[in-house]
């Protein structure tokens, strides 16, 4: 009789996960912005008793230039112990990478050698478009049934509508496209879902048209970006509801769900306004049998001295905060919220969702401040916190600097350079704190700019659970 254990870095609650021994590395995306050498997956150490501590300790090239690799994700987590899930045995040892550039998608098994992560297989552009109907691959979730992939672009050179494709859990073919009944919906970006109550939530971004170049001003003030996000029934994959925020709030990007799985609830972070460029966190929730949105915290724009901007903010004055991306701690208490544009990390208390309150902030670099890291003054910083990832125990956060290639050259025409930080949190009064031996950056990443981290093990937004 064979017996399946489950693997030990998945656990059936947030609770029992946030209890988990640390992790001791950081999976990294590496890219070229020239397509000239190939992207890599970068490996950090992240042990502080360690010798190595903070520096890369692991390199793997991927085959090919152009990739662009930007957000990637394990094949398995915590869902597979959900009562649903038919493959238990899964473990959480490979990576799936996509590139959004080439719409190639790599696997990459860290089993063998966790600081040599080994190519196995690589998904080409052609049988994603042919048996899902997608191109440009995004955001990467495991789900209890399978590898969730979302995807931007249409087959070819469709420009949408974009969706979401379904890879074997196993075998790491693509299954096909996960809508049956897409609805309104035309623009993609990111996606989440309440398991418990078969619940996916989506939100939009643009086109490959619409962002391969930077960001298009008309487009921009035209309000033709995302302004929306949907619902949708997770068993049925039909369509249920679109929620508009306003066509003045553009590109909702991030979506992070309650990590209980008895609530209903998340938030979602809005890149800019157009009548004030100011940033904005959402809560989504339910508003009886529906489903509604509710502004929580605004973030507004800085004054600027316009001879300090780049030129696509000259005009306007200031600079705004670009919330990029968001990341809410396993016990849900604390969501942080990345401020690209002014480089800026916020840390709020949402232990009441409706009523954020602001309990730490750390600059390092932005658009006009440059602000040097706290352990190297005499360096000003390009970029600004982007990508954030949180410990399971919610004691560490990491940040990376790059958004994407594009648009890191329209609002850093100077130069984004490369950077990583580790911030220590207080757990208990909520605050941040610079960690000064941690903080590779520059030629440790041979040249390459750094986009999404994971961590080994898992982290706060790569697991889902069905245990309260």
């Amino acid at each position: 009789m064979t017996r399946w254990t489950p693997d030990p870095s998945f656990y059936p609650s947030p609770r029992e996960a946030a209890q988990a021994p640390a992790e001791k590395l950081a999976y990294v995306a590496a890219f070229d912005r020239a397509a000239e050498r190939p992207d890599a997956l970068a490996v950090l150490d992240t042990d502080p008793d360690s010798p190595e501590y903070g520096r890369v300790v692991g390199w793997t090239d991927l085959p090919h230039t152009g990739d662009e690799l930007h957000h990637f994700g394990w094949n398995a987590c915590s869902s597979a112990l959900c009562p649903t899930a038919p493959h238990p045995h899964v473990e959480r040892r490979y990576l799936i990478v996509p590139g959004l550039r080439s719409s190639r998608v790599h696997v990459y098994d860290t089993k063998p050698d966790p600081r040599a992560p080994k190519l196995v297989k690589v998904i080409e552009p052609g049988e994603l478009a042919e048996r899902a109907g997608y191109s440009r691959p995004h955001t990467v979730h495991c789900g209890p049934d399978g590898i969730y992939l979302s995807a931007l672009g249409g087959a070819g050179d469709a420009d949408g509508p974009g969706g979401i494709a379904i890879l074997d859990h196993t075998t790491f073919d693509v299954r096909g496209a996960w809508e049956a009944d897409r609805g309104p919906q035309h623009l993609a970006y990111d996606f989440w879902w309440h398991l418990n109550h078969d619940v996916l939530v989506t939100s939009e971004w643009g086109t490959p048209s619409m962002i391969e170049d930077g960001i298009v001003g008309e487009l921009l003030l035209g309000r033709r970006y995302g302004h929306a996000i949907h619902f949708w029934d997770l068993a049925k994959r039909r369509h249920v509801q679109r929620v508009d925020l306003g066509d003045a709030y553009q590109m909702p990007l991030e979506l992070r769900p309650a990590h209980d799985p008895t609530q209903t609830y998340g938030f979602v972070g809005v890149v800019i306004s157009v009548e004030d460029l100011s940033a904005s966190i959402w809560l989504w929730h339910r508003d009886g049998e529906a489903w509604a949105v509710t502004k929580v915290i605004d973030i507004p724009a800085e004054p600027a001295d316009a001879a300090d901007l780049p030129d696509l903010l000259k005009p306007f004055g200031a600079v705004p905060p670009l919330v990029t991306d968001i990341d809410l701690s396993v016990d849900d208490r604390f969501l942080y919220v990345s401020c690209w544009g002014t480089g800026e990390l916020r840390q709020y208390d949402v232990s009441d969702p409706f009523h954020p309150v602001l309990t730490g902030s750390v600059r390092l670099g932005g658009i006009v401040r440059r602000t040097p890291h706290p352990g190297f003054p005499d360096e000003p910083l390009a970029g600004g916190p982007q990508m954030v990832e949180i410990s399971r125990d919610g004691r560490r956060v990491y940040v990376s600097n790059s958004l994407y290639g594009s648009w890191d050259d329209q609002f850093y025409p100077d130069g984004v350079g490369a950077w990583l930080a580790k911030l220590d949190v207080d757990t208990e009064a909520g605050g941040l704190t610079p960690d000064a031996r941690f903080f590779p950056r520059g030629e440790e990443f041979r040249g390459l700019r750094v986009h999404q981290t994971r961590l080994q093990g898992g982290d706060a937004s790569s697991d889902s659970y069905c245990f309260p």
